[in-house]
């Protein structure tokens, strides 16, 4: 790796683990459901599925995505945190809550991806 390409990969990770700290400092419950993790995975999925179709149409060079894909979107997003949350919720018996919180953040997490690119290529191809 080269000194410009770590300094994109550090300024976009350094960017998403901030964004990420901001969003989860401060717990937002939906009835029993902590929606924190969910809002960053959601986004970070939205933003990698616009970055795809920025990156493909205007053929950006590889470092965009060291910074945007992996950097920003893999520091904003947390399956680590997810882990935790669903580990939590089995170990007291919180079974439905649990299948919510996975269903809820994969599931929209890949919904967010399609609307992502969806979006983006609209846009673009406008």
């Amino acid at each position: 790796m080269k000194g410009l390409e770590f300094i994109f990969l550090a300024v976009g990770s350094v960017l998403g683990a901030y964004l990420r700290f901001k969003v989860i400092e401060s717990p937002l419950i939906f009835n029993t459901l902590p929606v924190n993790v969910l809002i960053v995975n959601v986004l970070g999925a939205f933003i990698l599925g616009a970055f795809i179709v920025m990156s493909q149409q205007w053929h950006l060079d590889g470092k965009y995505s060291l910074f945007a894909a992996i950097g920003f979107c893999g520091s904003l997003t947390t399956m680590s945190g997810l882990a935790l949350e669903s580990n939590t919720f089995l170990e007291h018996n919180h079974y439905g809550t649990f299948a919510i919180n996975l269903i809820a953040n994969v599931g929209l997490s890949i919904a967010a991806l399609i609307g992502g690119k969806s979006l983006m290529s609209a846009i673009i191809n406008n």
